[in-house]
Parts: C-alpha cells; sequence; structure tokens
C-alpha cells in the first residue's frame, strides 16, 4: 500500500453499484482510488455517467486498468465477473471484492470456495456472521441485497437453533435493485405509484440464505423459507418482514438480538416501528421485533445500494485491511 493507503480499482464503475462505490472510495480516508474501468464510457469524465460527481473528482473512466491494485471490485453483471477473471489475470497479492452473485453460493457459507475458471477461492462476505473468517479472506463474495436483509432479520435465531418452524418473508425493494439498464419494470411511468410481486417463492437469493442459516444450525435440517419479493414504487432501500413461530418471550427474543449484534457496528434493534428514511444512504441494517400469538415478527431494512452491496462491499475491505471497520461508512441519513 503505497502512501499507507490502499490502492484500489473498480471494474464496471458506470452502473448504480459502480456509482456508489465511487462515491464511497472517493471520500474514504484510507483509500487511493486508481482507476474505474467501464466499457461502454471508456475515455469519458466519471461525471458524465454519475452527474452528482461534477467537481469531485477528476478521473476518467479507462478500458484499462492496473494489476497490482491493493483491492478490486467487480461491479459487472452476473455471469461477468467469473468470465472477466478467467479473461484477465491480477497480482497474487490483489484482494477482490465481488458484487455480483457468481461465487455466493457453492459449498459452505464459512469456507473459501475455489472456482476452477477463475482459480481463485471466494469466502462468503456477510460481516455479521463471518467477521474474522473475512478478516483473513483474500477473495470475497458480496451477500446480495435480499439476502443481507433476511440473513440479519434471522441470524441470531439460527446462532441458537430455533429455526425449528417454516419462515415466510415478504420484503419490498427499490427500483435502484433492479440495475441501471431500462426494463418495463423499472421505468418511471410504470413503477410510480404502481406495486407488483416477482419471482414468488423462487428468488435466486433463498440459495444464499439457506445455505447460511442450515450452517448456523446444521444439527436439524432447516425448515421450509417462503420468500414474496415486491417490487415498490421508491428508489431505494428494501425492507423485510419475517416470520416464524418462536417459543421465546419478546423480552427474551430483544435480549438474544442485542446481544448477537453488540459488537456489530451497522445493526441495531428499534424500539418503536422503524421508517425505510432511517436507512437510506447509510450502511445500517435497523431490526424491530414483535411478538403476535406464538409469532415472533422480524421487520429488517437496509438500504439496497449500500449494505445491500457498495456499502457492504467496503466494510469488508475494511476488514480484510485491518482498517476501522465503520471507515468511510459514517454516512447521513435523509429524514425527509
Amino acid at each position: 500500500m503505497g502512501n499507507g493507503k490502499v490502492k484500489a480499482g473498480i471494474i464496471g464503475g458506470a452502473g448504480y453499484t459502480g456509482g456508489e462505490l465511487l462515491r464511497l472510495l472517493l471520500n474514504h480516508p484510507n483509500v487511493e482510488l486508481v482507476f474505474t474501468h467501464s466499457k461502454s464510457q471508456a475515455g469519458k469524465p466519471v461525471h458524465i455517467a454519475h452527474a452528482d460527481l461534477l467537481g469531485e473528482t477528476d478521473l476518467y473512466f479507462s478500458d484499462s486498468f492496473d494489476q497490482e491494485v491493493d483491492v478490486l471490485f467487480l461491479c459487472v453483471g452476473h455471469g461477468e465477473a467469473k468470465k472477466f477473471l478467467a479473461e484477465n489475470s491480477f497480482a497474487e497479492s490483489t484482494k477482490i471484492i465481488d458484487l455480483s452473485q457468481d461465487f455466493r453460493w457453492n459449498g459452505e457459507a464459512g469456507k473459501a470456495q475455489t472456482i476452477d475458471a477463475a482459480r481463485r477461492a471466494f469466502t462468503y462476505g456477510l460481516p455479521e456472521m463471518l467477521r474474522e473468517t473475512i478478516q483473513q479472506a483474500q477473495h470475497i463474495a458480496n451477500p446480495g441485497c435480499f439476502a443481507t436483509a433476511i440473513q440479519l432479520a434471522l441470524l441470531p435465531l439460527a446462532a441458537k437453533e430455533l429455526i425449528t418452524d417454516e419462515v415466510h418473508v415478504s420484503g419490498i425493494t427499490g427500483s435502484t435493485g433492479a440495475g441501471q439498464s431500462l426494463s418495463p419494470t423499472s421505468h418511471y411511468s410504470w413503477r410510480s405509484g404502481n406495486i407488483s410481486n416477482y419471482k414468488v417463492l423462487n428468488h435466486q437469493h433463498l440459495n444464499e440464505i439457506r445455505r447460511t442459516l442450515h450452517e448456523l444450525q446444521p444439527a436439524q435440517e432447516l425448515p421450509a423459507i417462503h420468500f414474496v419479493p415486491y417490487r415498490g414504487p421508491f428508489t431505494r432501500g428494501i425492507l423485510c418482514t419475517s416470520y416464524l413461530p418462536c417459543s421465546l418471550t419478546i423480552a427474551e427474543a430483544c435480549e438474544l438480538y442485542s446481544s448477537y449484534y453488540s459488537t456489530h457496528p451497522f445493526v441495531w434493534i428499534s424500539d418503536n416501528t422503524p421508517d425505510l428514511k432511517q436507512v437510506v444512504n447509510t450502511n445500517k441494517c435497523i431490526l424491530y421485533l414483535e411478538k403476535q400469538g406464538n409469532m415472533l415478527v422480524i421487520t429488517s431494512m437496509i438500504d439496497n445500494l449500500l449494505k445491500g452491496a457498495s456499502g457492504q462491499a467496503v466494510q469488508n475491505m475494511n476488514l480484510m485491511f485491518g482498517l476501522e471497520e465503520t471507515a468511510g461508512l459514517k454516512l447521513k441519513p435523509a429524514g425527509f
């Protein structure tokens, strides 16, 4: 690390997650952003794709990259990360954090998975479960956005092997979760004032969730997890409601969650019903617990582009390089 700072590069810097990562790294006290690569925007100033960065940086998108960076972030589409690493080489010392789903699903969450095509091993990057493992990892598979929100709602229960019955989850996400490319279901005139469900009981993030929870309570068969996701008429944020039968009283459940997350700086237990705006533009996850009859109800909310993507990637980078876990992530929420 020259000049005491982590030298970072971004592959795929023109999209939503790439843009969020640019904003975070440009303001990170321990990072020097060396390059941001983009096939579609190569040769253009960064502010052409991200207008809010006018005056913040004189960086240009490049069609080349420094193979000696300390950390490389992959913000390319699903399937493209594996292809990119198979076709390009980097220094063995370069740490890689992939924000796609290419390396998330194979094997157990706490063990690095070797991908033959890329000749690299990836560790699942959920700090609230695997912080010590991430600190020693060379390559990270960043979790999915819905997967992060749902797993953070259920981790304390799984850690005590208390998921003994079916789990039902409903969740709503902002349009930025669909990526920057225009599609019928992300077009403003369709999305505004509208709501719809999609991938009902078949969302791809269920693979991550099931694997993580099974690893935490391997002695018993994991009950079914039923997840219904919704497209929301807003741009960013995720709110999930998870519920399942549970013998704990509400006081016991709150104590369990508070204890589990007591050393994790981004997860907070709310005493009151929270609002999505409390987490938008932050790396926080806010949880709210209720007990209705024998059902424990856990509301979880995150910003899908930050704790659900780029913010979590920076949190993982901080852990991998021995930096303060919250460095560059003390962000201001938008109250109005």
